[in-house]
């Protein structure tokens, strides 16, 4: 992840905690009626939406490609494989064994070429593997996508209960707040 969509969220959400600070305490916005609606009707519309192996797959992939997988630049990667071939053109295709390559992907290359298999052998099975990669990550951006676009309606749909209790119980003006309190953090 970029550090600026580190330092972003970092900064989004302590303008949040320090505004509800101000005016407040912090459990004044944390409702379970509003969670259990939005991530629960989230995530069942997700378990709707997609097969249980894309989610398997695509949810962890996801998250690791967002936090912690590092992403080369294309100059250090033109940069890498220029030393790799310079280790192959003094020491031979053997050379490779020992050369160090942080980048999984590329690792898998060399230590083919290092092994001796033919170029059309390790281009087939390259492409395979990115190929599979890509899949997968393709599933979990949607994944993802998805839960992001069901989550704000399922803060509407809390909205409306908590209004539909709140009418329920207009005889008893005790409970408008609360149930208006649950409605409007639903939406939040």
């Amino acid at each position: 992840m970029d550090i600026a969509t580190s330092l972003g969220l970092v900064a989004g959400g302590v303008v949040l905690v320090t505004l509800i600070l101000m005016g407040g305490d912090l459990r004044m916005f944390v409702d379970s009626h509003a969670f259990i609606v939005i991530f629960g009707g989230a995530f069942a519309a997700t378990l709707i939406r997609f097969p249980l192996s894309c989610i398997f797959h695509g949810l962890p992939l996801g998250a690791k490609f967002a936090f912690t997988m590092r992403r080369f630049s294309q100059r250090e990667l033109v940069d890498e494989i220029a030393a790799l071939a310079e280790v192959a053109r003094k020491n031979g295709p053997i050379g490779l064994e020992k050369a160090e390559v942080e980048d999984p992907f590329l690792a898998k290359g060399i230590r083919f070429v290092a092994d001796g298999y033919d170029a059309d052998f390790i281009r087939d099975n390259l492409e395979r593997d990115r190929d599979n990669f890509l899949t997968h990550l393709d599933e979990g951006q949607k994944i993802y996508r998805a839960i992001g676009d069901c989550a704000p309606a399922f803060g509407m749909v809390g909205t409306l209960i908590g209004m539909v209790q709140m009418f329920a119980n207009m005889t008893d003006p005790s409970k408008l707040g609360p149930y208006m309190a649950v409605a409007l953090l639903a939406t939040f």
